[in-house]
């Protein structure tokens, strides 16, 4: 197996440095390693260059994780590519159950990750308009090239749920996604142990765009915007109830929902249609060459 880590970072200097010592001795030394960067401004790029394990080093100026993991895949050679984020740090198993899946001929293989923040089953498939949806983790997930090349990598009109959306494609070209244990990382969110708000609006704005893009729009897909709607804004009349949010912020929410989910419809159906396609991907990793700002190659 010729793996292929792409390691995404932003502002985040230190745990970058525990997951690339990680990373060093935890997988063999030929293992490339490419670390995409951006637009960071806390000496990231100094300290990645003084590293004699980093292959490549991207420097990017979009604050998008899929843009980032496009620029990776780019750059990367190996015929199985990883992705993580670059505050994880891999366990000694790691290495070990992505080379047996890969082995197995599977074509994409997750794991659990400690400390994140999903809030969906990786390891149990969804029925989506009649389609098997198997989620992953997009910051520790490795492919099989072939996948990544049938799928133009990850679309980059999303800022959010780029794993999300890629998982609809994947089922939808009949490739599956395989749950192993040993590929386990470690992540710690937030330098207090605290997770960031919510943004509702990007969540619905995703969620709608992937549904009309993969699957159009359908008394099923529309019912699941609507149905996530009801529920998270239930949730949110609670928060008020208990004076862990206000109602000026509910409505705030509410009206974010609705003016984004209205966008995401909209946008995810022309993307339906500029790409016809099985792959279902117009801002994939063909559609542009312009990502990297600067790359250090030392190979």
């Amino acid at each position: 197996m010729e793996l292929s880590v792409v390691v995404s970072t932003l502002n985040d200097r230190e745990r970058l440095l525990s997951c690339l010592d990680a990373l060093s001795e935890r997988t063999p030394s030929a293992t490339e390693i490419v670390v995409v960067n951006g637009p960071s401004s806390d000496g990231t790029t100094g300290v990645v260059r003084d590293r004699s394990d980093v292959d490549v080093l991207v420097e990017i100026s979009e604050r998008n994780s899929n843009v980032s993991r496009n620029a990776g895949l780019r750059a990367a050679t190996g015929d199985v590519v990883a992705f993580l984020d670059g505050e994880y740090a891999i366990e000694y198993s790691w290495y070990d159950a992505v080379e047996r899946a890969i082995a197995d001929g599977t074509d994409v293989v997750t794991g659990p990750v400690t400390g994140g923040e999903l809030d969906y089953d990786l390891q149990n498939p969804h029925t989506v308009a009649g389609r098997s949806v198997t989620h992953f983790d997009g910051n520790n997930v490795a492919f099989d090239r072939t996948v990544l090349e049938a799928l133009d990598g990850f679309d980059e009109y999303l800022e959010v749920g780029g794993e999300r959306d890629c998982a609809h494609r994947l089922a939808g070209l009949g490739f599956e996604t395989e749950w192993d244990a040993g590929m386990a990382a470690r992540c710690e969110v937030g330098t207090d142990g605290g997770q960031t708000d919510r943004n509702w609006g990007d969540t619905y704005r995703s969620r709608a765009y992937r549904l009309a893009k993969n699957y159009g729009v359908r008394p099923t897909t529309v019912g699941r915007i609507v149905g996530s709607a009801l529920r998270d804004g239930t949730a949110g009349v609670r928060d008020v109830v208990t004076g862990d949010a206000t109602p000026t912020d509910w409505v705030g929410n509410g009206t974010d929902v609705v003016a984004n989910a209205v966008g995401g419809l909209r946008d995810g159906l022309r993307a339906r249609w500029a790409d016809r396609s099985s792959r279902r991907n117009p801002n994939g990793l063909s559609k542009r060459h312009d990502r990297a700002v600067r790359v250090y190659d030392r190979r």
